[in-house]
């Protein structure tokens, strides 16, 4: 009887290049995880792997992936993995390496040779559905097989954590943060900093470095598309917004109601303030579909959102698409509620519809030149 031939350590780091490190999405190989590798002449192996923190709640994963892989191997009788956690110089060369070479307190999406599409999402008061249409719309962008983001900009009314149904904080390397994912959607909020659901009372300077601590201090990876949901009205971090990201373009969410039509022109209207360009209008709470004969009831009236982009192209003198209209649907309230956004839950709810359509929609947009570098020289 034969005994196979125990893996050569470059074998078996091999297979550890296929494993991906849960939330940063890159092996952990190259992110300095692996300490070492030891063969037995039996057949077992020993790897020794580095966590960023001592409590990461993803070491039976990481355990688990490093297992399957190196067991895989021919001739593997056994594999042992010892976990230990990165001293304070492997916890800042693995930022560096997140980085990509970057200074710190740089915003990769500002960089002109940034590809990801940006859209702030914004209203001109509060109650609108901003934040469930910003949930929904991300995961919808996300089951189209784009790499999405969120930035919870809204930093006192901050409720992305509770409709994604995220309840653990994101980790932290030498200061760097690593954002949870739900349903494919990377999400960063003030709330996931903050116990006992307390209070911030910021002012204008302090929620000014709070958004650019969000977007810069994060790593993201590489995203197709980053929204940021707004807080209502037009104030610091509206402006704050259009200064760290000039090409991030607003969508406004407006219902149907004079009254919020009216707010929600102001809110779009800060685009010609701004210099920034306006993607379009989401008409939300667009009628609710009676339960019986299924005959539209126009709870809040009708056509709001299409005389919202109507005012807004006229007053900044260029075509404002409506987007689409989002009916009343009692599930979108309870899905942000339980952190199950409708288009999982009910992806064939009228409502779910037409929140995929409005996906669809921004999905099939390219991104402008502007801010771009276009890598011409004179001839």
């Amino acid at each position: 009887m034969t005994t196979a031939t125990p893996p050569t350590v470059e074998a078996v780091t091999a297979a550890l290049a296929t494993v991906k490190d849960p939330e940063i999405h890159r092996p952990i190989t190259d992110l300095g995880m692996v300490e070492g590798v030891t063969v037995s002449d039996d057949g077992v192996v020993e790897v020794r792997v580095l966590l960023t923190t001592a409590g990461c709640p993803l070491k039976d994963r990481i355990t688990n992936d490093v297992t399957a892989a190196v067991g895989a191997l021919d001739g593997v009788t056994g594999v042992r993995v010892v976990l230990d956690v990165m001293s304070d110089e492997q916890k800042a060369a693995l930022r560096t390496t997140l980085q990509g070479g970057r200074p710190a307190r740089q915003i990769s999406f500002a960089q002109p040779g940034s590809l990801t599409r940006m859209y702030a999402i914004a209203s001109g008061k509060g109650g609108v559905g901003k934040s469930s249409t910003t949930v929904n719309l991300a995961v919808a962008l996300a089951q189209e097989g784009l790499t999405v983001g969120v930035v919870d900009a809204d930093i006192y009314g901050h409720s992305m954590p509770r409709m994604l149904g995220i309840t653990t904080p994101p980790s932290v390397v030498d200061g760097m943060i690593v954002p949870p994912e739900a349903f494919g959607v990377k999400v960063v909020s003030a709330g996931m900093f903050i116990e006992d659901n307390r209070a911030l009372a910021f002012r204008g300077p302090m929620l000014h470095k709070a958004l650019e601590q969000l977007l810069a201090d994060v790593y993201w990876g590489d995203l197709d598309i980053l929204l940021l949901d707004l807080p209502p009205g037009t104030g610091d971090i509206a402006i704050s917004t259009a200064q760290l990201l000039p090409t991030a373009e607003l969508i406004v969410i407006t219902t149907p109601q004079l009254a919020a039509r009216e707010v929600a022109e102001r809110a779009g209207s800060i685009a010609a303030m701004t210099k920034q360009r306006l993607a379009g209008v989401i008409e939300n709470m667009a009628g609710l579909p009676c339960p019986h004969c299924g005959e539209m009831i126009d709870v809040f009236g009708a056509g709001g959102g299409i005389a919202v982009a109507e005012s807004l192209s006229r007053i900044l003198g260029t075509e404002v698409p409506l987007l689409g209209s989002v009916p009343i649907d009692p599930r979108v309230r309870e899905g942000g509620d339980t952190g199950l956004p409708i288009v999982v839950a009910d992806p064939d709810a009228d409502a779910a519809i037409a929140l995929r359509a409005i996906a669809a929609k921004l999905k099939a947009k390219t991104r402008g030149l502007a801010g771009r570098s276009l890598s011409l020289s004179p001839v």
